[in-house]
C-alpha cells in the first residue's frame, strides 16, 4: 500500500488525523500500532504512516488549475450577485439606476455593452425582493393557472382603494412585471410618433436592438394547424392585415454547450448580460423614498431597507424605471418642479371574450395559436386570439372543443385631468404617502369603445368562434398598460422629460419605463419602454464623454 508520512504537531491525535486526511480509524491504527489510544495527544515531531491519498480533499482541490479559472470575487449568497446597501452608501455612482424591470433592465445592459469594463460605477436598486430567477413560464412547477395565481400572490393592488381605476397592479421583485407578462412584442405604428416628439425613425434602430436581444419571434406558432386555418379565415373575410403575434422566446435549441433553457424573456436576462459584460452593484429590497439634486443637478437617491434603516446613495447620473404609479409617485415625493408630473394618464382599454372551436373543423396535428390585426392609422384599436400557448410536463388530452381567448385593445385621450397625486393624508411603512388616482373616459373614448365592440365580434365570427358569452370590458387597470404620467415632449408645460428621457430642467436625472411612453398606440408597450431605455442610455453615455 503506498504511504504518506505526516509529522504531529503538539496536540495531534490519531482521530484529528485521519478527519483531516479523510482516512479510516482503522487504516491507521494498523500501520501505527505503537499507538493504541485514537484519542491520544501525540509530541510534537512524530511520524505517522498514512495510507494514500497522502493530501485531503481541500488540498487535492487547491493544488488543481480549475479551467476557467474561478472567480477572485465574494461568494454568492444568491443566484445573483448582491451589494450591501452599506457598500452602496460608501460609493459614489457615475449612474445609479432605480427600479429592475423593462426600462431599468434594458437601461443597465446598454449601459454595460456600451461601455464594457471602463471603471464607471453602475449602481441598481430594487423595492422587491428576489421572486423567481426566471420568467414564470419558464419553470417547469408552473403551467398557466399556477403562474396566474403566482402573480395574485406576489401584486400589489392598488387598485383596490381606487374607484376610478380598479384593475391597477403592481409586482415589486427583482424583474418587475416582466417575470409575469405574456410576451407579446409589437412595434408602434409609425403614424403612432405623430404626436411625439420622436420619429419612428429616431426609434427604429432601437427597435431593432431590442428585437435581437429578446429574441422576438413570428415564428413561435409556425407549422401549427390551428394558426394557419384561422390566419386564412381572417385574411379571406375581411382582416387582411391578420398575422401571427410577435412574441419574445428562444426557439433556438441547446446545441455545442450554447444554453438556450431560458425561451421566455425577462428583463432579468438584460441583467445576465450584463454581469457577463462587467460588474455592477445591485441591492434588493431597497426603497427609493426621494431623489436628491443641488443647483437644479441630480445628486442621489435617498433609500431605506425593509428593516427602515434609511441611507443616502450618491449619483452623477440617476435613471428611475420604477413604474408608471411610483415614477411620479418618488418625483412628486422629491418635490420635483413640473406641473405635468402624475398627469396624462392613460391606458389600453380591453373587451375580453372566450371562444370555442369545434375540434373536428382541423387536422389531427393542432398546434396553438397567436394572432394579431395591428392598429393602424386608420384604426385606433388591435385584436389578438390566442388559445393556451405554452404547456409543459402536462397531458394534452384530445377534446371536443378548442378554446381561443380574443381581446381587443384600444387608445384613449391623453388629458390633463387624468392623474396621479399624493394623498395628504395617507402613507405608507416608509413614510411616502399613498397615490390618489382620478381617471374616466371622454366622449370620444366612449365612442371608440363601441366601434371596438363590434370589431371584436366581427373578429371572432369570421374565425367561427362560439363565444361564451357577450364580450366584457376589463375593469380599468387591468390591461397592465398604463402609461404616461411621466411623459416624453418638448413642452415643459405639458411633459415631464425631453426626447431623451431626461426631466425637464434637472440636468443628469432620466426616466426610463411605461411612464415616459405617449400611448398612442394599441400596441402592448413593453417593447417601445425597452427600446427607448436603450436611447435614453445612449444620450447619457454621449453626454459623459
Amino acid at each position: 500500500m503506498p504511504l504518506h508520512i505526516h509529522v504531529t504537531d503538539h496536540g495531534d491525535t490519531l482521530r484529528k488525523i485521519a478527519d483531516r486526511y479523510y482516512c479510516e480509524l482503522e487504516n491507521i491504527l494498523s500501520l501505527n500500532p505503537y499507538i493504541y489510544n485514537i484519542d491520544l495527544n501525540l509530541d510534537a515531531d512524530v511520524q505517522i504512516k498514512l495510507p494514500a491519498p497522502p493530501l485531503p480533499v481541500r488540498e487535492i482541490y487547491d493544488t488543481v488549475t480549475s479551467c476557467p479559472p474561478e472567480s477572485s470575487g465574494p461568494s454568492l449568497d444568491q443566484w445573483i450577485p448582491l451589494t450591501s446597501i452599506e457598500q452602496m452608501a460608501q460609493t459614489d455612482y457615475d449612474v445609479l439606476i432605480v427600479g429592475s424591470g423593462a426600462g431599468g433592465g434594458a437601461a443597465l445592459w446598454r449601459l454595460c455593452e456600451q461601455w464594457g469594463n471602463n471603471g464607471k460605477r453602475i449602481g441598481m436598486i430594487e423595492a422587491g425582493d428576489l421572486q423567481l430567477p426566471t420568467h414564470a413560464f419558464n419553470l417547469p412547477t408552473l403551467n398557466e393557472q399556477r403562474a396566474i395565481e403566482y402573480w395574485e400572490r406576489i401584486a400589489e393592488r392598488p387598485g383596490q382603494r381606487w374607484l376610478d381605476y380598479p384593475g391597477a397592479k403592481m409586482v415589486k421583485a427583482l424583474g418587475g412585471r416582466t417575470l409575469l407578462w405574456y410576451l407579446f412584442s409589437p412595434r408602434f405604428n409609425p403614424s403612432a410618433f405623430r404626436s411625439w416628439p420622436i420619429t419612428y425613425k429616431d426609434l427604429m434602430p432601437y427597435y431593432q436592438i431590442a428585437e435581437r436581444i429578446m429574441n422576438i419571434t413570428s415564428n413561435y406558432t409556425q407549422g401549427s394547424s390551428l394558426q394557419e386555418m384561422l390566419l386564412d379565415r381572417l385574411l379571406m373575410g375581411g382582416f387582411p392585415e391578420a398575422t401571427a403575434i410577435r412574441i419574445a422566446a428562444d426557439l433556438i435549441g441547446t446545441k455545442y454547450g450554447q444554453v438556450h433553457s431560458n425561451v421566455f424573456f425577462s428583463s432579468l436576462v438584460f441583467l445576465a448580460y450584463a454581469l457577463n459584460i462587467r460588474p455592477f452593484d445591485l441591492a434588493v429590497n431597497t426603497r427609493a423614498i426621494q431623489v436628491l439634486t443641488e443647483k437644479g443637478k441630480a445628486a442621489g437617491v435617498r433609500v431605506m431597507t425593509s428593516d427602515k434603516k434609511m441611507y443616502t446613495l450618491n449619483a452623477k447620473t440617476i435613471i428611475v424605471s420604477a413604474s408608471t404609479w411610483e415614477t411620479p409617485r418618488l418625483l412628486l415625493n422629491s418635490n420635483i418642479p413640473n406641473e405635468a408630473i402624475g398627469r396624462y394618464l392613460v391606458h389600453h382599454p380591453e373587451y375580453v371574450a372566450n371562444g370555442c372551436l369545434n375540434r373536428d373543423q382541423f387536422p389531427e396535428v393542432l398546434g396553438v395559436a397567436t394572432i394579431v390585426v395591428p392598429g393602424s392609422a386608420e384604426r385606433n384599436y388591435q385584436l389578438i386570439g390566442f388559445s393556451d400557448f405554452f404547456y409543459h410536463y402536462m397531458e394534452r388530452p384530445l377534446l371536443k372543443t378548442t378554446r381561443i381567448v380574443v381581446k381587443v385593445y384600444g387608445i384613449v385621450e391623453p388629458r390633463f385631468e387624468n392623474h396621479v397625486s399624493l394623498d395628504p393624508l395617507k402613507r405608507d411603512a416608509y413614510g411616502v404617502p399613498l397615490l390618489n388616482i382620478q381617471f374616466s373616459h371622454s366622449d370620444k373614448d366612449r365612442v371608440l369603445l363601441h366601434e371596438m365592440y363590434a370589431a371584436l365580434l366581427a373578429f371572432s365570427t369570421t374565425m367561427e368562434l362560439s363565444l361564451e358569452s357577450p364580450p366584457l370590458m376589463s375593469p380599468t387597470g387591468y390591461d397592465n398598460h398604463e402609461c404616461g404620467t411621466c411623459r416624453m415632449g418638448d413642452n415643459p408645460a405639458t411633459s415631464v422629460t425631453n426626447r431623451f428621457g431626461q426631466v425637464h430642467g434637472i440636468s443628469g436625472l432620466y426616466i426610463a419605463d411605461n411612464s415616459v411612453v405617449n400611448l398612442s398606440s394599441p400596441a402592448n408597450p413593453t417593447l417601445t419602454t425597452i427600446a427607448l431605455a436603450m436611447r435614453t442610455a445612449d444620450y447619457i453615455i454621449e453626454q459623459m464623454k
